[in-house]
């Protein structure tokens, strides 16, 4: 949670978006900054509820063929808080979860696939993001989910590279005004 000053913002955006990578994991990255729709636009997503609390048990459905992050990885169960997001339309869902699990209110509603893995691009810079590591040993116990991590953290780490390579970051990329 927390604030981030929107000339943070514009800072992390202007290095994103020249090619820098950006990639974290549940609350660490879209449960932060709930005041700040722009990081929430930059991130691809935003928590809005985990029903059951921590320690709920649910599977992880892989996208297969949808990216090198999830390459030969099967679905794998998890135990701890699922997350419910509003997502933005543009991510590339890698893995999702079906909800409802536990009987809540939204139980009324039809059953929903959330996503729980992603990827999107912001400018020239990549983004990679799970909402899986409430607790570190989601990563002991499910050990695919600490491979999504790993690969994510590479690919985005990688895009900075893929940007340089292709002469991406000589430019400016768009213009920086305020959005907000």
């Amino acid at each position: 949670m927390g604030d981030l000053p929107w000339n943070y913002t514009t800072n992390i955006s202007r290095a994103v978006g020249r090619g820098v990578g950006l990639a974290g994991c549940h609350g660490g990255m879209c449960d932060a900054f709930r005041q700040n729709t722009e990081w929430q636009f930059i991130t691809g997503g935003q928590w809005v509820s985990h029903p059951g609390g921590d320690g709920v048990e649910y599977t992880v459905n892989i996208n297969h063929g949808s990216s090198c992050i999830v390459e030969n990885l099967e679905d794998f169960k998890v135990k701890s808080e699922h997350y419910y997001l509003h997502v933005d339309p543009a991510v590339e869902v890698l893995a999702t979860t079906r909800f409802p699990i536990v009987n809540y209110y939204h139980v009324s509603n039809k059953p929903v696939d959330m996503p729980v893995v992603w990827t999107k691009y912001w400018g020239r810079g990549r983004v990679f993001y799970t909402s899986l590591g409430h607790h570190d040993d989601v990563f002991d116990n499910s050990p695919t989910a600490g491979i999504i991590m790993e690969r994510g953290l590479k690919w985005a780490a990688e895009g900075k590279q893929y940007a340089i390579d292709n002469g991406l970051t000589d430019e400016p990329f768009l213009n920086t005004a305020k959005m907000y």
